[in-house]
Parts: structure tokens; C-alpha cells; sequence
């Protein structure tokens, strides 16, 4: 009899699911088109859609058009119902997004503050950024439902950032911290796998199944989409490509080993090259003014990009022949150089690459800007509150 009880429960927890998931993404809908939509019965609907009012997730918006009976009550999601952070925690800023459950974007703040900063710091700004987004929520039934974080390392299934060598980084347990300063749910992921799903369900991403989306900031990550899955790997720890050799004997990396990729295509490298420049030596170096400097004809700044972009679609092309996907997308920083690097990025790769895996291949660059990680997070922070949310049926 248990089993029974359990069974049902478990049915209607996946049939109230793909209710909301149908208004969410097909609304204004009447409960005559989910039923004919998601094929349950109008009854099954009808209740469910009246559970889902009561719980503020949907709401009823008007009178649609007839199709030849009486003209049906159109219901719509109640993005309104609660909101999310989403968290970029990079290796000089933290830009920070509070979104509502449609991953819409109400406010935003970003810190920035020099590479190097030690975590006292960082954590500081990260607690002042978190703050002001809660204090600028608009009112709703649910609140504040989550909060997510991209960082630049190795993160565990249980939050802790095991290894970020940018930020110099061990063993730290972030969710845990967040989550006793707040008492709001916390999800902490790599920043790439963040950017990958961002760009996947809201961005550059969303026509295609077998996704690279390659992080390209002081450091280099890469988030895998596959048959439409971000893929993690046994312990959660792939996409670390950053650490992919390019060179035998090369440059010492923060991770400890030599010659990684984002020692030779990264924004930190890009930075570190300009300051063997003369031309550079009184400048407040930063990605944004190398930019400004190439677009004003400055060939040295031009060049840089061209080293840096060749070194890209180096790498790059190590991924497309390892998994032959449908797109690669350039996220994070250094995509706002799209101008300088996608040219040379693009001839290094066509030049490497195994011209069978090019042939249907899309290159593009991120839609969702500096967002994707933040986008990212956030997405499968209102994701985990539906869940949630769905789960607790009596």
C-alpha cells in the first residue's frame, strides 16, 4: 500500500512538473492546450493548475481567443513569485545579478579590485554584493529563493572549491559560509560549467546540442554540453582545460605544472605581455584599454590580441578534435575583443583542426556578454527551488 501511495505521489510530482514547464515556456496557455500540450486529462490539469495558483507559481491573465467554444481562460508563470542571485566570483571582480524565476535580470553589481586579492577581501565584497542584491529585491510571495556562485577552480558535489589556483584558493567550504551568513539556499559551481548553462538555456547555445563554451578570462575554463546534458565527469571535475598542455618545457603555471594553455591565451597573460611594452609602462593596464588602444589603430595592442588570439584557437582546436561538437562558443572577458581575435583565432583553428569535425561546425561568440556564469548559476538556482517547490506534495 505504501508503494502504491508512493508511486502516486511520485506521478503527480512529474505530472505537476510538466504543467508548470508548459505554461513557463508556452504561456499564455489555456488549460485546454496544456492538456492537449503535455497530453494529460483536462481534470488532472485543472487540479494541478489550481495547486500551482495556490502556490503563486501561475496566475490567470485574461480571456484568449475562442476556437470555436467559450473563450478560455489564459494563464501565465509567476516570475514574480521569488528571485535568485546569480554569483560571478572572478580572479578581479564579482559581478552579481538578481534575477526572477524566468532568469531576467532586475538588478546588478559588480566590484572590482586588482588580481592578487587575498580572500578576506574577496569574501568582503562578495558579502557586500549578496547584501545589496537581497536589499533591492521587489516584494514577493517566496522571496529570496537561492543563491548561486561561479568560481574559477575545482568544486566539489558539496560546494567546497577545492583548488582555484587564480585565486589562490584551498579547500574552501563556500556554500557552507554563504549559507550560514544568509540562510538562503547556495549552490557553488565552476564558472564554466556556469557560462556553458547560461549560454545553453538563455543564450548562443540554445539551437544546439553538443555545445563547447570555452571561459576565456584571466584563467581559461571550458563547459561541455553534451546531448543536450552539461556533462561533469566522475566527481564533477571536468572541463579543466585551462590546465591542457601546449607546450612541452613552457611557462610555470599556478597549478603547479608548466606550459598550460591560459599561460599562453588568457587575459592575464594578455596583460602580463603589454607591460614588457615601453608604450605600457605609465598605463593602468586592463583589457578594456588594450581594447580601446587597438580600435584607435595602436598596432602593438593589435598584435598582442593577434599572439593571444592564436594561442585560442590553438587550444580550441585540440577540443573540436577531441569532441567533434555542433558549436563552440567564446565566453567571459576576453570574448569583448571579439574585433582583434576572432580572425586569427579562427585561421589557427581551421589550420588545426581535423577538417571532417569542421564541416558542420558553428563558431560564435557568447550572447549573454559578461553574464553567462552569473545567468548560469542563477538558472540552476530557480531550477532547484521548482524542484523543490514541486516536491512537496502531501
Amino acid at each position: 500500500m505504501q508503494t502504491t501511495t508512493g508511486n502516486q505521489k511520485l506521478v503527480k510530482q512529474i505530472n505537476k512538473k510538466i504543467v508548470l514547464q508548459t505554461i513557463k515556456d508556452h504561456g499564455p496557455i489555456s488549460r485546454a492546450d496544456i492538456s492537449q500540450q503535455s497530453r494529460l486529462n483536462k481534470g488532472t490539469v485543472s487540479s494541478l493548475v489550481s495547486e500551482l495558483m495556490e502556490e503563486h507559481l501561475t496566475y490567470e491573465s485574461g480571456i484568449g481567443e475562442s476556437k470555436g467554444g467559450r473563450r478560455p481562460v489564459m494563464l501565465l508563470f509567476n516570475e514574480q513569485a521569488g528571485f535568485t542571485i546569480g554569483i560571478d566570483l572572478g580572479v578581479n571582480y564579482i559581478l552579481g545579478i538578481l534575477t526572477d524565476l524566468q532568469g531576467t535580470i532586475v538588478e546588478k553589481k559588480e566590484v572590482k579590485y586588482f588580481e592578487g586579492a587575498k580572500y578576506k577581501l574577496i569574501m568582503k565584497y562578495l558579502f557586500e554584493v549578496i547584501e545589496y542584491l537581497i536589499n533591492t529585491a521587489p516584494d514577493s510571495p517566496y522571496g529570496i529563493v537561492g543563491i548561486g556562485i561561479g568560481v574559477p577552480g575545482i568544486v566539489s558535489k558539496e560546494g567546497h572549491v577545492l583548488l582555484a589556483p587564480n585565486l589562490e584558493w584551498d579547500d574552501i567550504p563556500l556554500k557552507e559560509i554563504v549559507e550560514n551568513e544568509f540562510h538562503v539556499p547556495v549552490l557553488i559551481d565552476n564558472e564554466a560549467n556556469a557560462g556553458a548553462y547560461g549560454e545553453k538555456h538563455l543564450g548562443a547555445g540554445q539551437n544546439h546540442q553538443n555545445v563547447v563554451y570555452v571561459s576565456a578570462g584571466i584563467g581559461i575554463g571550458v563547459g561541455l554540453i553534451l546531448k543536450n546534458e552539461l556533462y561533469r565527469g566522475l566527481n564533477g571535475f571536468a572541463g579543466e582545460f585551462g590546465h591542457m598542455k601546449v607546450e612541452l618545457n613552457g611557462t610555470k603555471c599556478r597549478c603547479g605544472s608548466h606550459g598550460c594553455w591560459e599561460m599562453y591565451a588568457s587575459e592575464h597573460t594578455l596583460l602580463e605581455l603589454a607591460k614588457s611594452h615601453d608604450r605600457y609602462v605609465n598605463e593602468e593596464l586592463s583589457l578594456e584599454y588594450l581594447v580601446e588602444q587597438a580600435d584607435k589603430g595602436d598596432t602593438t595592442a593589435q598584435d598582442l590580441f593577434e599572439h593571444i588570439a592564436k594561442y585560442l584557437g590553438y587550444g580550441i582546436s585540440n577540443l573540436i578534435n577531441s569532441f567533434n561538437p555542433e558549436q563552440i562558443i567564446i565566453g567571459n572577458r576576453l570574448a569583448v575583443a571579439r574585433k582583434w581575435i576572432e580572425k586569427p583565432m579562427t585561421e589557427m583553428i581551421h589550420a588545426h583542426a581535423l577538417r571532417f569535425h569542421l564541416k558542420p561546425l558553428q563558431i560564435d561568440f557568447s550572447q549573454l556578454s559578461v553574464y553567462s556564469a552569473s545567468l548560469g548559476v542563477s538558472t540552476f538556482a530557480i531550477e532547484k527551488f521548482l524542484n523543490r517547490e514541486l516536491q512537496m506534495i502531501e
